[in-house]
């Protein structure tokens, strides 16, 4: 116990309080810097700041410490950036579960050989709680890499954000039909503006920042008042969803693109119509001179437009494929557009002439925006990453990794430092593009790992991919052994043998394989389901396995003649998983209707429902001993359930959805694999001995 925690405990809750909340701020102000940097390395304090007086007030305490010329002489504004940046990486789940503060700053730290750092981090594994899951190594993100911060509010995919002129403030728009006012600062959400009644696509500022406009599928766009967060005007005209808004620089004028292939130029202050311009058009922004405007266009083709006269000017074209998005230079000369052709052109606005093509992304381009100096550009993409660009030289410059799903959207803050994306994960981020610090690569699967299995021996574990393959690899040293292919879509589950010679994948093709691990070739393929085969497990004896499918349904098969048993019913949506007792005599399976469900194998009757994740439930594995059953699931997190109660009895998060986990011979070790490629070894301490 340190001396900071023993003193604590010797206060009334009161006086406990007033500490926490005062003391770092009353050491910077007496200048106590060495006692204010001793403060702010102790888990004893960060972890009682947290709890009593939440997230937000914790990660300010470090900024206090930024002006000490004595701190920053010694090297220690270093160390207390460093683990300020862990806080806030991990700040969207610590506001909801406090009890992840230990694993989360332990994975984050680990690797820092620091003093106080692994000081930190031995203290955060000494108070860890039991029962839970700890890892074996570093599996989450570190402090400095990726973004600065997550976002989470909105229940559905965000389609696009925005930053206010005064860098402090952001707007994102969802499918759920809302936009969220936030502040970057703080990462708190500070309004949610509702009236739309369809996804809202679309929101620019007013140059005041005082006012936005919003689009959405249901055909209107609405004009916002930001600080009251209060509807002023509703614009009606488009006869089909409003895909787009942008607002002149005077602030007097917007114009909306639709899918009934029209532009609509508006009076801001009316909300009067004042011009329709006949185009398919997908994106517009206006010029920064406000006389010009460029859409871009399903056709392949973006055009420029007189905006007084609504007059085309000229068409751009050399895209292969729909273009998605386009963003014009502060100088106006330059525009810079992203197409589903998975590139970006840097276009000529006067000659209308192709400057260069931006290759990277190995998916459709989806957003573009430029940075105030002119001189970089970020674009978001279908393959979940963003890239930043050097405009002038025309190159890749970063690769930002972190969403977990199509980063949908992207803006830059007027500093033009800060970089916010919004994604299909139903998260925004907060970047920081001023390092210039490359991001690790991540080797093995090219795609999101969804499955993997532990052989019998302990030695050799086999992993699925949405690449399509499947990879052995030696559980000692890490390192790939073969590669399995003859799948023809993304290849969701493996489960070996008890006998460890053969293992079985399922498959999106609708299939399942059976494969010699020995020398890795195909033995048989089993069809039936009548949709993708998510999942699939082998009961201890090998004579039987089973499998889970989108059909909702589990099917039970014969080893040997590949024939079909028994089909199980009872899940209200796809089955993503399922697993089978170490006695053989029940089932577990997993899904998308949130829950986990026990099965009778002999008679294929659902036993019982287990209820607790707030998404889609992607895997579950059971302990040896049969007592204790782990799942995975979108909602971030891992779940311990104690099979003999029925309840859940521990639970970790993590920065992305888990996709898959298994449970070694050991009983006590757990292997996860998540949407951001990552394989995590966790240790399972508290229960079944471990």
């Amino acid at each position: 116990m340190s001396k900071f925690k023993e003193r604590l405990g010797k206060l009334s809750s009161k006086k406990r309080l007033y500490a926490l909340e005062t003391l770092p701020g009353h050491l910077a102000e007496s200048v106590q810097w060495e006692r204010l940097h001793q403060l702010l390395t102790d888990f004893d304090f960060i972890e009682a700041k947290l709890d009593a007086v939440g997230v937000q007030a914790l990660i300010e305490d470090y900024d206090l410490a930024r002006v000490s010329d004595v701190l920053l002489a010694q090297g220690q504004t270093g160390t207390l950036k460093l683990i300020q940046e862990a806080i806030r990486k991990s700040a969207h789940v610590l506001e909801w579960d406090k009890t992840q503060l230990a694993v989360h700053l332990w994975s984050r730290l680990v690797n820092f050989e620091i003093a106080e750092i692994q000081g930190i981090v031995e203290q955060a594994k000494e108070s860890r709680n039991s029962p839970c899951l700890w890892p074996l190594k570093a599996n989450l993100e570190r402090a400095n890499e990726g973004c600065l911060r997550t976002l989470i509010g909105h229940t559905n995919l965000v389609t696009a954000v925005v930053i206010l002129p005064d860098g402090l403030t952001a707007i994102s728009t969802s499918w759920d039909s809302t936009l969220k006012i936030w502040d970057t600062h703080s990462g708190r959400e500070l309004k949610t503006l509702t009236g739309h009644t369809n996804s809202v696509t679309a929101v620019a500022i007013a140059p005041d920042g005082l006012t936005a406009i919003s689009a959405s599928k249901d055909k209107t766009l609405k004009i916002w008042d930001i600080e009251s967060g209060r509807e002023l005007k509703t614009l009606t005209g488009h006869t089909n969803s409003v895909t787009a808004v942008a607002i002149a620089p005077d602030g007097k004028t917007a114009i909306s693109a639709s899918d009934d292939n029209t532009l609509k130029i508006w009076d801001t202050d009316s909300g009067k119509e004042l011009r329709t311009l006949n185009g398919q058009t997908n994106e517009v922004v206006i010029a920064p001179d406000g006389e010009t405007a460029i859409s871009t266009l399903d056709d392949n083709t973006l055009k420029i437009w007189d905006t007084d006269s609504g007059k085309e000017l000229r068409t751009l074209t050399g895209h292969t494929d729909s273009v998605t998005a386009v963003a014009i230079a502060p100088d106006g000369k330059t525009a810079i557009s992203a197409s589903d052709d998975n590139t970006l052109k840097i276009w000529d606005t006067d000659s209308g002439k192709e400057l260069k093509t931006l290759t990277g992304h190995t998916n459709s381009v989806t957003a573009v925006a430029i940075a105030p100096d002119g001189l970089t550009a970020i674009s978001a993409s279908g393959d979940d990453t963003l890239k930043i660009w050097d405009i002038y030289s025309r190159r890749e410059l970063k690769t930002l990794t972190d969403h977990t799903n199509s980063v949908t959207a992207v803006a830059i803050a007027p500093d033009g430092l800060t970089v916010i994306s919004a994604s299909d994960d139903q998260t925004l981020k907060i970047w920081d593009t001023d390092s210039r610090k490359e991001l690790r690569t991540l080797t093995g699967h090219t795609s999101s790992v969804n499955a993997v299995a532990i052989a019998p021996d302990g030695l050799t574990a086999i992993s699925a991919s949405h690449d399509e393959t499947l990879k052995m690899w030696d559980m000692y040293s890490g390192r790939e052994h073969k590669t399995l292919t003859g799948h023809t879509s993304s290849v969701n589950a493996v489960a070996i043998a008890p006998d460890g010679l053969t293992a079985i994948s399922a498959s999106w093709d609708n299939t399942l394989k059976i494969w010699d691990i020995y020398s890795g070739r195909e033995l048989k393929t089993l069809t039936g389901h009548n949709f993708w085969v998510n999942a699939v497990a082998i009961s201890p004896d090998g004579k039987t396995a089973i499998s889970a499918s989108w059909d909702k349904t589990l099917k039970i098969w014969d080893m040997y003649s590949g024939r079909e048993l028994k089909t199980l019913t009872s899940h209200t949506s796809g089955v993503s998983a399922v697993a089978i007792a170490p006695d053989g005599k029940t089932a577990i399976s997993a899904s998308w209707d949130k829950t986990l469900k026990i099965w009778d194998m002999y008679s294929g009757r659902e036993l019982k429902t287990l209820a607790g994740h707030t998404s889609s439930v992607n895997a579950v594995a059971i302990a040896p001993d049969g007592k204790t059953a782990i799942s995975a699931s979108d909602d971030n997190t891992l779940k311990v359930w104690d099979l003999l109660t029925d309840k859940e009895v521990a639970s970790l998060s993590g920065d992305g959805g888990f996709d898959c986990c298994t449970i070694a011979p050991d009983g006590v070790t757990v292997v996860a694999g998540d949407r951001l490629g990552r394989v995590h070894f966790l240790r399972l301490e508290g229960v079944s001995g471990g």
